[in-house]
């Protein structure tokens, strides 16, 4: 007859880097699954009942329903900057600790900010299907002519860590940097990416290239509407990696569809992993599959802060009690 694992109990939702994983096992009785899976709410309700803490993804929807049974759970740990698939505050009620992996992704993303940007304002993507669908029988001089990077002006729309790493990206493009934040930045990081505060209507009218960056909350949603891109010059390009709630995404499609905007490129989308089939029919939008963060050593970097929280918030390990990067320390008072 087996003896039961004493030790506290947790849950990773996907499969990750199974090394980085192990880590978890010096403290814990871990229960993993083998395959990527879209857990249904009762799926996700029924694993957190019987456990201590969580490591989950942007995949997986934590709430009040979620959670409702899980008299143990005590901690989620979310793999990712970006944490809207978390009702906070009803984690933060419930007494239930939270946390994110904000800085390790940092310079990762903001590569990938630009070259998704570069990519839409050169129409890098448009040419390469253009070249494999073998249209290029000659040359001709006014062949996919995009716009300039150089010497443009870049907006940027959200100026926390990553906004930061992208402004200070573009000295080396010569390019003038305005953004436009919730609040306004010390003059000393202004100076240090060389970049001009804003209101969200001149970013918007002055931005050759704007670059969306902002956290995803219920009173940006659709920030990005038809009103606003029809404030945005006819030459103009779009690029979000923040996430896709941002964007009217319809309103998008008309713009790039009927000429008021020249191009964009998008990592993030509302409904993802479900594309807006008018998004997908347009040359003049480049695609990606939410992979802004995704090289390997940032990938790894990521779960491994994510284990890092969780083993801190269960009371083990160099930081026990102190997660690196919690979101909620209220939760700890409404634990008691």
């Amino acid at each position: 007859m087996s003896v039961a694992d004493p030790r506290p109990r947790v849950w990773v939702s996907q499969p990750l880097f199974g090394d980085v994983i192990a880590r978890l096992r010096e403290h814990f009785d871990v229960r993993t699954v083998d395959t990527i899976t879209q857990h249904s709410p009762q799926d996700i309700a029924q694993a957190l009942g019987d456990v201590d803490g969580a490591l989950v993804t942007l995949n997986d929807r934590i709430g009040a329903a979620e959670i409702a049974g899980a008299s143990r759970l005590r901690v989620i740990a979310n793999v990712g900057v970006g944490y809207n698939n978390l009702d906070l505050p009803a984690l933060t009620q419930a007494g239930i600790l939270a946390s994110n992996t904000p800085d390790v992704l940092t310079q990762t993303t903001a590569d990938f900010g630009w070259a998704l940007m570069m990519a839409a304002a050169r129409r890098i993507s448009e040419a390469e299907r253009w070249l494999r669908d073998g249209h290029w029988q000659q040359w001709n001089f006014e062949t996919l002519l995009g716009g300039d990077v150089h010497g443009s002006t870049l907006g940027i729309l959200g100026m926390g860590r990553i906004g930061q790493a992208i402004a200070r990206r573009a000295a080396g493009f010569d390019m003038r940097v305005r953004y436009h934040n919730r609040s306004r930045l010390p003059v000393e990081v202004e100076q240090a990416c060389a970049a001009h505060y804003v209101d969200f209507d001149t970013l918007l009218a002055q931005s050759d290239h704007l670059m969306l960056v902002l956290p995803y909350t219920p009173a940006n949603h659709h920030l990005i509407d038809a009103a606003a891109l029809a404030r945005m010059p006819a030459h103009a390009t779009l690029t979000n990696i923040a996430r896709g709630g941002v964007v009217d995404e319809d309103a998008l499609a008309d713009a790039l569809a009927n000429g008021r905007l020249a191009a964009a490129g998008l990592d993030v989308f509302e409904g993802e992993p479900a594309i807006n089939p008018r998004l997908l029919a347009l040359r003049n939008a480049v695609l990606t599959p939410h992979i802004a963060s995704g090289s390997l050593a940032t990938r790894r970097a990521m779960v491994a802060l994510a284990v890092d929280n969780l083993t801190a918030a269960l009371g083990f390990g160099p930081a026990a009690g102190k997660p690196p990067s919690l979101l909620n320390p209220g939760a700890r008072a409404a634990s008691g």
